[in-house]
C-alpha cells in the first residue's frame, strides 16, 4: 500500500544517512547489533515506544552524530556508545515500519528474520559502494575536509526531518 511504501521509505532514507555517518565513525557493527536486537524486541511486543516519539528521535540522532563528527572529530572513545544509542532508536523505527505490514503472528518471526537480513545486506552493499570512494577522496592530498562537509550535510537533512516529524506528530 502507499502508506506502507512511504513509511518504509521514510525509515530507509534516514537509515542510509545513518550508515553514511557511521562509516565516518567506524561503528557500523555496534549499530547493527543493537538495532537488530531492538527491532526483534519491538516486533515481538516486548518493547513498545510510540512512533510520535521514535520518529523525532531518529531525526535528532542523525543531527547529533553529524554535528558531533564536525565539532568533536577526535572523540573516538565514546563512539561505540553513540552507535549503540543510534541502533537502539533506529531499531524501534524499523519495528514500526515492519509492524505496519500487519502480519499474522505465525509469519512474524519469518518476516523479522527476513527484514533483519535484508537490512544488513543492504547496509553491507551500501558500505561496499560508498567506503572506497570516500576513503580515496578523504585523503589529505585530495579532499581532507570531505567527511566534515558530508557530516554537516547529513546534520542539515536530519534537522529538516526533525522539524517535519515534530510537526506531523
Amino acid at each position: 500500500s502507499q502508506s506502507t511504501t512511504s513509511s518504509i521509505y521514510s525509515v530507509s532514507l534516514p537509515h542510509m544517512l545513518e550508515i553514511w555517518i557511521l562509516l565516518l565513525l567506524y561503528t557500523t557493527q555496534m549499530d547493527s547489533i543493537i538495532s537488530s536486537q531492538t527491532l526483534s524486541l519491538a516486533v515481538l511486543g516486548l518493547v513498545d515506544v510510540p512512533s510520535r516519539i521514535v520518529e523525532p528521535l531518529i531525526a535528532a540522532s542523525i543531527v547529533w552524530v553529524g554535528l558531533e563528527n564536525v565539532l568533536a572529530p577526535g572523540g573516538l572513545g565514546r563512539r561505540w556508545l553513540v552507535a549503540a544509542l543510534f541502533g537502539l532508536v533506529h531499531g524501534l523505527g524499523f519495528a514500526s515500519a515492519l509492524g505496519e505490514l500487519g502480519l499474522a503472528p505465525d509469519a512474524l518471526v519469518r518476516a523479522l528474520v527476513g527484514f533483519n537480513i535484508g537490512v544488513e545486506l543492504g547496509q553491507l552493499a551500501f558500505v561496499a559502494v560508498v567506503l572506497p570512494p570516500l576513503a580515496w577522496a578523504s585523503r589529505p592530498e585530495r579532499l581532507p575536509g570531505l567527511p566534515r562537509i558530508l557530516s554537516l550535510v547529513v546534520a542539515c537533512f536530519g534537522a529538516v526531518w526533525f522539524v517535519e516529524r515534530i510537526i506531523v506528530a
